[in-house]
């Protein structure tokens, strides 16, 4: 039988903290800060307290949950998440104006879309501390499920997850980029068949749209000659500069200040528009820095570019 207020949120934080460290105590107890011995006892309590074995065990190190540590994981985490969403709602009325932002984003939306949307942030909300979580798409769903970021910002993969809810923040398209003088840029009327003939460098698969670009030369039969692939738009521009191939880039990532040696061409005409959304759990309590954060990337971005409204005029 389990004993009323036996159990407490440190032994399911450390469960959570095992579950996400792929089982080993030392990284939980570095995420957690603690010593290795108080995350042991803590599972070692609940599962006396629950009367069930919680993990898979060879000898001293763990190995899997069991289906009952699968159960109790999933009440656990979303135990602590109800528990967070209650103490935000506190803040929000104590400490409206201050507390830590966690946003999960690529590379690409960190440095070329978030900056003046954070510039018009920081004038709001001067005391909320921004943390930024770089990582691939799949990475950003699985921090935003899992209360390792507030709010995760990407193109792909964020629409189809069912514990998120995510929202439209604006729409995009790409441009080649190309050294000044290439043959490519006065080549009238552009083609897919036409970008076929030139060695390209572009994003890998699974960033900033890259399933659409290979479907847009696959539904016509075309191959294109992609000669280096990279996660980082400074990545493409670079190799860009070195002769690697032509770059097809998503357009506002490209600087009249930075890329004054690069031409852009828009490539809208031969390439589907894409969707960038921001996302976050569905049983998550928006604080309202954070539901302003949201505004500000809904409504400061235009579809051409990024332009931050004068939201404070």
């Amino acid at each position: 039988m389990i004993k009323k207020h036996d159990m407490e949120l440190r032994q399911l934080r450390s469960l959570v903290a095992l579950a996400e460290s792929g089982f080993s105590v030392t990284q939980a107890a570095d995420q957690l800060h603690l010593v290795q011995s108080a995350v042991s006892q803590h599972i070692t309590r609940l599962e006396d307290e629950l009367g069930v074995v919680l993990f898979n065990r060879q000898g001293k190190r763990l190995k899997s949950l069991t289906l009952a540590g699968e159960q109790v994981l999933h009440h656990a985490r979303k135990t602590l998440a109800d528990t967070a969403n209650i103490l935000s709602i506190g803040k929000d009325y104590v400490e409206e104006g201050s507390g830590t932002l966690r946003i999960g984003t690529t590379h690409t939306q960190a440095c070329y879309v978030l900056p003046p949307v954070l510039r018009v942030f920081r004038r709001l909300y001067p005391d909320v501390a921004v943390q930024i979580h770089q990582g691939n798409p799949r990475q950003l769903v699985e921090m935003a499920t899992n209360d390792a970021v507030d709010l995760s910002f990407c193109t792909e993969e964020l629409a189809n997850h069912p514990s998120l809810e995510a929202l439209n923040c604006y729409r995009w398209n790409r441009s080649l980029i190309a050294p000044a003088g290439h043959p490519l840029l006065e080549r009238h009327p552009l083609s897919l068949d036409v970008l076929c003939e030139y060695p390209i460098i572009t994003y890998v698969h699974g960033f900033t749209g890259g399933g659409h670009f290979r479907n847009s030369f696959a539904r016509l039969g075309l191959k294109p000659r992609v000669v280096l692939s990279a996660a980082d738009t400074d990545v493409i521009k670079t190799y860009v500069r070195e002769g690697f191939g032509i770059g097809i880039i998503v357009s506002f990532a490209y600087s009249e200040k930075t890329d004054s040696d690069l031409q852009i061409k828009d490539l809208s005409r031969l390439f589907p528009w894409e969707t960038t959304r921001i996302a976050y759990n569905r049983d998550k309590y928006l604080r309202r820095y954070e539901r302003k954060f949201i505004e500000l990337v809904q409504t400061g971005i235009a579809d051409n570019g990024v332009k931050i409204t004068d939201v404070l005029a």
